[in-house]
């Protein structure tokens, strides 16, 4: 099995940050202005995502930057339809004028678990992305209802520096073990998730077969987390970078 390293860039972290990840990731998902993100940003994602033969992906969130598009959420179709015109569209744009393919999209935050919930909400994305942007990768989650619904399409998502509860959704972020706070704990994940599974913070053994993994990049340690995946890409199979 052959994975692919992403990570959520251009929200505000210090530009050393974002260099630093950019060399080890293999997929970056730069916010283009929902959540976070704003031209200066895109232009300098854009530009290092192509220095280092990274694949570019955008990070639409809503429209909520003082919540950071994490909290409670409800939206329509065509509210959606409007976001993700304006900020992939954005992005689009920005990677067209540096001659860079827009490879793939990743919603953020509240958006991400809204099209999980509703399947209603999953079909119109699916559809809107086949429309506007024929050629582009959705990276959802792995086994989730925008899997299932556009199999052919999406790129399974798990995640390396977040720790999963029992029924298989995430740690809510305000709860205490949210996130995985050592090496030793990324390499158990990365050597779990080799085998098709993650184990919850309950012991539980959980089936996912992720073709993508996600470092955040706001997750404290995520450049030391992502160089030691990067270093350990021999036994856990990560893919490589685009051409």
């Amino acid at each position: 099995m052959r994975f692919d390293l992403n990570c959520d860039l251009g929200e505000g972290e210090p530009g050393a940050r974002t260099e630093a990840l950019m060399r080890v990731i293999t997929s970056a998902n730069v916010a283009c202005g929902g959540h976070a993100g704003d031209v200066a940003g895109m232009e300098r994602c854009v530009e290092l995502a192509k220095k280092n033969k990274v694949r570019l992906g955008a990070h639409p969130g809503a429209v909520d930057a003082a919540g950071f598009g994490r909290g409670d959420l409800r939206i329509t179709a065509a509210e959606l339809e409007l976001w993700l015109l304006q900020q992939v569209g954005a992005l689009a744009q920005i990677a067209h004028v540096h001659r860079v393919r827009l490879h793939h999209i990743k919603l953020h935050g509240a958006l991400y678990h809204a099209t999980e919930r509703d399947k209603r909400l999953a079909g119109a994305y699916i559809e809107i992305v086949r429309r506007r942007w024929p050629n582009a990768v959705i990276y959802a989650w792995a086994g989730g209802t925008v899997a299932k619904l556009a199999k052919s399409m999406v790129w399974g998502e798990a995640f390396l520096d977040r720790n999963y509860l029992g029924n298989g959704k995430l740690v809510p972020r305000s709860g205490t073990h949210a996130l995985l706070q050592s090496g030793r704990e990324v390499r158990e994940r990365l050597e779990q998730l080799a085998r098709g599974t993650v184990v919850s913070v309950a012991g539980n053994v959980i089936r996912v077969h992720p073709r993508t993994i996600c470092v955040h990049g706001d997750t404290p340690r995520a450049v030391a987390f992502a160089r030691l995946a990067r270093a350990l890409s021999s036994q856990a199979g990560f893919g490589t970078r685009s051409a």
